[in-house]
């Protein structure tokens, strides 16, 4: 059974900082590029971060670079999501994501609010 679990997510003053974490199962996660993205409240899904099954390219859109790093450690299937000088506008479900070909698997996410 797949599986995609993340974890970190909470309330953090604007400039803060937090770490989320996804653990995989169920399929070979060293093969697979991962994904993380994000759904604000009445946004569309946005891609904020992914990372290729190498771990050696990593891709970010404009309004996280500098701000946002992800990394993965396929010994323990684990993909992380660094996030650092939160803005309000980071406020989000964050969600992680599973690619490889035309297969896609999806966690549950974890809500990121962003408020003084």
């Amino acid at each position: 059974q797949v599986k995609l679990v993340e974890s970190g997510g909470g309330l953090v003053q604007p400039g803060g900082s937090l770490r989320l974490s996804c653990v995989a199962s169920g399929f070979s996660f060293s093969d697979y590029e991962m994904r993380w993205y994000r759904q604000g409240p009445g946004k569309a899904r946005e891609l904020v971060a992914r990372i290729v099954d190498t771990g050696i390219t990593a891709t970010y859109p404009d309004s996280v670079k500098g701000r946002f790093t992800i990394s993965r450690d396929d010994t323990r299937n684990l993909v992380s999501l660094q996030m650092n000088d939160l803005k309000p506008a980071d406020t989000a479900v964050y969600i992680c994501n599973a690619v490889r070909v035309t297969t896609s698997y999806w966690g549950q996410g974890t809500q990121v609010t962003v408020s003084s």
